[in-house]
């Protein structure tokens, strides 16, 4: 019987996690080196879409998610002055239109899902990779430490600075997209009570918009603010700020929304950054996962999803082919880099239609939408979703992988 293949993941994020679940399931050995002294995420929301829902499905841990995380019955797109609703997408129907809902999730509970779902993969914290080498025959990492590990694939899934990535294929040139980012999370019992927080909602104004939602069965509300602006160029999601600059930003905006604001006690700011997708994910037997293969804007909410897709199928591709590894990564960049450059794509687009400035150009948006949610057009039958996201919805990556 011939030995299992051995696969080192760089990254212990939820992509990484979920291409060791993955590939445990395949019977692979794996082992995940991250960085950080412990497995963890930044305290965000995640908004988890059906075809997500599905991937997390494939990996067995679907009731645990349903356990934690929350299902809202609309999303709703409201006018940055009045308040009033441009559409009202109805998310209670996504099971039945989609194969599963639409949830949103801590980000920290998701990967504490992925974690406790892992048996015999080798978790290595505080091993901060310098260089990925992908050889003829294998790959070898190494580490700041001087370890290194010889695998016979090595996955970088270590986000958008991705050591991997600039080891196999040289630095990335990204472009700032002139937005800053603002993100809070309020306790869900702080917020003024005529609010709505219970439904998905995005609030789109001119040069901005801003999403909210509810994680942790509905105990915190995730807070998401985008503003066209140039005065902020770290792209770091970590770097703290007073919650008077989202509440200077957007005070000409709705009441619903700006009292929000001083619900949630810390605040974070980053700029936004945009990246063409990869011509090739692997060299050798060295290749790329999640946001270090085809990092995205958050506009279709596809990051982590592409992820997790990525993560079911490399899986699937080296047990479909154990002794023609080569071939396995290869048929593993022909599954996924097709949608993973549309979900790309499609984000870029999304972005410029959320901030459009001219009130003509806003009025045929809303109108535009509004047709949708009513009568659906475009795309699969039944898509009557506002960005008309049928396409990325109805994919079922444990389906396709059988």
């Amino acid at each position: 019987m011939p030995r299992a293949p051995r696969v080192a993941i760089i990254g212990g994020g939820i992509g990484g996690l979920a291409a060791a679940l993955a590939l445990e399931h395949r019977g692979a050995e794996t082992i995940v080196c991250e960085q950080a002294p412990t497995l963890s995420e930044i305290g965000a929301g995640l908004n988890v879409t059906p075809n997500a829902v599905k991937a997390l499905r494939a990996l067995g841990v679907e009731s645990k998610l349903n356990a934690v995380a929350c299902d809202t019955n609309f999303l709703n797109i409201r006018s940055w002055d009045s308040g009033r609703y441009i559409s009202r997408t109805r998310r209670s129907d996504f099971k039945e239109k989609f194969g599963a809902p639409n949830l949103s999730v801590h980000r920290a509970d998701l990967l504490a899902i992925l974690a406790g779902a892992l048996k015999s993969t080798d978790i290595r914290t505080g091993l901060r990779a310098v260089s990925v080498e992908g050889r003829a025959g294998n790959a070898v990492a190494r580490f700041a430490d001087g370890s290194e590990i010889e695998a016979d694939i090595v996955v970088g899934a270590d986000g958008i600075h991705s050591v991997v990535r600039n080891s196999l294929f040289g630095a990335d040139v990204p472009r700032f997209t002139g937005c800053i980012c603002w993100r809070g999370m309020a306790a869900a019992d702080a917020v003024p009570r005529d609010i709505n927080i219970v439904d998905g909602t995005m609030w789109m104004g001119p040069h901005g918009h801003v999403v909210h939602y509810p994680v942790r069965r509905g105990e915190l509300l995730n807070i998401v603010a985008h503003f066209d602006s140039d005065g902020w160029t770290e792209e770091s999601w970590t770097r703290e700020c007073d919650v008077s600059e989202p509440v200077t930003t957007y005070a000409a905006w709705h009441t619903d929304l700006t009292r929000i604001f001083p619900c949630s006690t810390r605040w974070y700011k980053w700029a936004l950054y945009d990246r063409d997708p990869l011509e090739h994910w692997s060299k050798g037997r060295a290749t790329l996962l999640g946001d270090s293969a085809h990092a995205m804007l958050p506009y279709l909410g596809q990051g982590a999803a592409m992820a997790i897709e990525d993560g079911v199928v490399i899986a699937a591709m080296i047990a479909k082919q154990p002794n023609d590894l080569d071939a396995a990564l290869q048929d593993y960049e022909r599954l996924r880099a097709p949608r993973a450059k549309a979900a790309v794509l499609g984000s870029r687009a999304r972005a410029k239609e959320n901030h459009l400035a001219s009130r003509w150009a806003q009025l045929r948006r809303n109108v535009k939408f509004a047709l949708r949610e009513r009568f659906g057009g475009g795309g699969k039958k039944g898509d009557n979703t506002a960005f008309q996201v049928g396409w990325l919805y109805n994919y079922d990556v444990g389906t396709e992988m059988e």
